[in-house]
């Protein structure tokens, strides 16, 4: 029983550290791009920007999920082209309805 006690709170350490790291990388990508974060959230276009899309300023890197995102047209963008994206959890197309586009 005490080990079961044990693995549990080492469980929950871990899955606290993980939180909390997924928040600094959050914080991280506001600060290094503000422009960007500043974007009003309550827009959606359906599709990503035109400047966005004729420059390549998004590209597959491994990002999976909403809180890695920056904006609603990163997130379209991702959800359209890249492998194993995370971010229609209702598959109506639209990505990250609770944090970008609403």
């Amino acid at each position: 029983m005490k080990r079961l006690v044990v693995i549990a709170l080492l469980c929950l350490i871990g899955w606290q550290g993980f939180v909390r790291y997924q928040a600094k990388q959050v914080s991280a990508t506001e600060k290094l791009a503000p422009a960007i974060a500043a974007q009003p959230a309550g827009l959606y276009s359906g599709a990503p920007s035109p400047a966005a899309a004729s420059t390549g300023a998004f590209k597959c890197d491994g990002r999976t999920y909403c809180s890695q995102m920056s904006s609603c047209a990163e997130a379209t963008f991702f959800l359209k082209n890249c492998p194993g994206v995370k971010m229609d959890g209702n598959n109506d197309g639209i990505p990250c309805e609770k944090q970008w586009c609403k």
